[in-house]
């Protein structure tokens, strides 16, 4: 696997990729890679010729110092494990290279990132909008893979892309998960191991509440219970539990197709998200 760092090196690491007509996935990464990742290398060597990897703590999508100072950084055992993946490139660029002096252009996606993450974490879409934006630009990439875990993310960069006319293919990977459901996250190394095994409770809180809105519970009451649940268990701050329309992510007071229950909560420190997919049989009229 080739590593770079310049926008240069990328260039003619890339046309190398390109010289037989090759395509190109590409998958975009802030590092301290865990089993989730790798999934996606998986499917992206199922869907082009070459990998590419970006490895990019992203400071505009962090809106507390704290939290993207504490953001683990691992990149020699990152590369390893993406080199034994089958990935092809790995792109590691400075932020000076992504956001180069004078860059004053960020990317706003209204709609899908007002709510939910938008609301608790203030400027952290537009963030993530602008960097893969320059990261889709930079590689030009036939495909790019972005895990299901991120849920409102992936939506946010769908709409980019389309609102932006790149010609790439985003696509969404399922969450991988522990033996006990916990999301698979780089923020689960920051976890006590106290912490640890209570964060199963939010994969185990959504599960139920799931199970109960297919059952024909009222939305409001097996979202009560799923947030009672997470105070049992020792979270300190519950931002949202929500039954959500999986294309527009608005809330549902009931069942509809497709539908996505959502979770982002904090225990000790540190703040969890998960998502579950809720695939109900038929909807009720209206």
């Amino acid at each position: 696997m080739q590593t770079v760092r310049t926008s240069e090196e990328l260039a003619r690491a890339l046309a190398e990729l390109r010289a037989d007509g090759a395509t190109i996935a590409l998958v975009p990464t802030m590092g301290a890679l865990h089993a989730g990742h790798l999934a996606l290398v998986e499917e992206a060597r199922r869907r082009a010729d070459k990998v590419v990897a970006t490895i990019f703590v992203n400071p505009t999508q962090f809106n507390d110092p704290d939290d993207l100072a504490r953001y683990p950084r691992e990149e020699a055992e990152d590369a390893r494990k993406l080199e034994q993946a089958g990935c092809d490139l790995l792109w590691a660029p400075g932020a000076e290279d992504i956001y180069p002096n004078g860059f004053t252009t960020d990317v706003h996606v209204s709609g899908v990132s007002d709510r939910w993450e938008g609301e608790h974490r203030p400027g952290h879409f537009d963030g993530v909008a602008t960097v893969v934006a320059r990261l889709l630009r930079a590689v030009r990439p036939d495909v790019a893979l972005f895990g299901e875990k991120d849920f409102q993310q992936l939506a946010v960069i769908r709409r980019m892309a389309a609102g932006l006319g790149i010609p790439v293919e985003i696509a969404g990977v399922p969450t991988v998960r522990d033996a006990d459901g916990v999301a698979l996250s780089s923020r689960n190394a920051l976890l006590s191991p106290e912490e640890r095994r209570r964060a199963a409770a939010l994969p185990r809180a959504l599960q139920t509440a799931r199970d109960a809105i297919l059952q024909g519970i009222p939305v409001g009451d097996a979202l009560r219970e799923a947030k009672q649940t997470l105070v049992d268990a020792g979270f300190l701050r519950i931002d949202y539990v929500a039954l959500i329309d999986a294309d527009t992510l608005e809330p549902l007071d009931g069942p509809r197709v497709p539908m996505r229950l959502i979770a982002a909560a904090v225990i000790g420190t540190t703040r969890l998200i998960d998502n579950l997919p809720v695939e109900a049989e038929s909807s009720p009229p209206g």
